[in-house]
C-alpha cells in the first residue's frame, strides 16, 4: 500500500513518525520473505493514538511490526501500512532489581545488558530472536523460562479503546505461547523483576542454553523459530521427525534437517511455498496422531 496524499505526509512529520516507501518486509523479517509496503516508523509513544485516528480517517489498514522474529508475511503488494516502533536510547534502565525496558529493545541484548547487573532468571531466552515486545506477546519461553514470570508492569496502546495504557504483571494472563493481550494491542515498554544472580553464574546458564542451540536448531539459517505450538505432553517437532518428514521441502521452503519444527527458507522461497509447506506437514501430522497442531508463527495474509 503506498501513501502519497501530502496532507498526511505533513501530518506525519508532525507527529514525529517517519515514512519509508516501499519498504520490502522480506528484509524486515527473519525467513526472509514477504512484501513491500510503506512503513510508519514512530518515534514518540504518545503520538501513537493521534497516528491511528489519522489512519482510521483515511481508510489506511495497518498493522504493528516488532522484530519480525516469528512472521511469514505474503508476498507482493500488501494491502495494509506497516507501523514500527523506534528504538530509544537507553533502550534499558536498571533500579534495583527492576529492569525497565524498551519494547523496541532486542530481547537477546537485553538479557546480557541485566546480566552484567547480576539480574539474571532469563538466561533460556538469550537466544530467542526479536524484540521484547514480541517475546512479551507470545510470552516467549525456553528451557524452562519464559518472560511473563518476570513481568510487573506493561505499558501499550490499546487499539480497542483507542488510548495508551498501563497494566500491572497480575492484569494480564501468561499461559504457554499466548497472553490475553489482543491481536491489535501495541506493546511499548515494560518492567521486569528480575532475580539477583552473579554475574559469572548468568553467564554460565547462558553458555550451556547457547550450546543447546547450537547442537539442535538451525542457527544461521532463514527461520521463523517454531512454526507450531507444542500439544499438551507431546512434541510437534518429535512427531514431525517421526514421519520422515525432515528435509520435506516445497520449493525452497524446507523442514529443517536439524529441528523438524523450524521450517527455512533455503534460498528464494515465497510466501506460498512456506503456507503450502506448512500445511502439507499440518496434514500429515493431523492423519498420524489425530492432532491438530497450533501455528506459533504469526502470519500475514490480508
Amino acid at each position: 500500500m503506498r501513501i502519497e496524499d501530502p496532507q498526511l505526509l505533513t501530518a506525519f512529520r508532525e507527529l514525529d513518525v517517519e515514512w519509508k516507501p516501499a519498504v520490502s518486509l522480506a528484509e524486515l523479517t527473519y525467513l526472509g520473505i514477504g512484501g513491500t509496503t510503506d512503513l510508519l516508523s514512530i518515534l514518540r509513544h504518545d503520538a501513537i493514538p493521534d497516528l491511528l485516528n489519522l489512519l482510521d480517517g483515511h481508510g489506511i489498514p495497518h498493522k504493528f511490526l516488532g522484530g519480525g522474529s516469528n512472521l511469514l508475511v505474503i508476498d507482493g503488494e500488501l494491502p495494509f501500512v506497516v507501523l514500527q516502533l523506534a528504538s530509544r536510547d537507553p533502550d534499558v534502565v536498571i533500579e534495583g532489581n527492576i529492569a525497565s525496558v524498551d519494547a523496541a529493545a532486542d530481547l537477546g541484548r537485553t538479557v546480557t545488558f541485566c546480566a552484567k547487573h547480576n539480574l539474571g532468571g532469563m538466561e533460556g531466552l538469550i537466544g530467542v530472536p526479536g524484540t521484547v515486545g514480541g517475546a512479551l506477546r507470545m510470552n516467549a519461553g525456553a528451557y524452562g523460562t519464559q518472560i511473563g514470570s518476570y513481568v510487573r508492569e506493561v505499558k501499550l496502546y490499546r487499539a480497542a479503546g483507542r488510548r495508551l495504557e498501563t497494566l500491572h504483571g497480575r492484569q494480564i494472563s501468561f499461559e504457554y505461547r499466548h497472553t490475553s493481550f489482543a491481536s491489535d494491542d501495541m506493546m511499548l515498554s515494560v518492567k521486569l523483576e528480575l532475580p539477583s544472580k552473579p554475574y559469572p553464574e548468568i553467564l554460565q546458564g547462558i553458555r550451556i542454553c547457547n550450546e543447546k542451540r547450537r547442537a539442535s536448531q538451525p542457527l544461521g539459517q532463514k527461520s521463523a523459530g517454531c512454526i507450531f505450538k507444542n500439544p499438551p505432553g507431546a512434541s510437534a517437532g518429535r512427531m514431525i521427525d517421526e514421519l520422515g518428514l525432515k528435509g520435506f521441502a516445497v520449493g525452497d521452503a524446507r523442514v529443517s534437517e536439524r529441528h523438524a519444527n523450524f521450517f527455512i527458507n533455503a534460498g528464494h522461497a515465497s510466501a506460498a511455498d512456506m503456507l503450502a509447506l506448512i500445511a502439507g506437514v499440518r496434514d500429515r501430522v493431523r492423519g498420524a496422531y489425530g492432532v491438530t497442531l497450533e501455528y506459533e508463527v504469526v502470519v500475514w495474509n490480508a
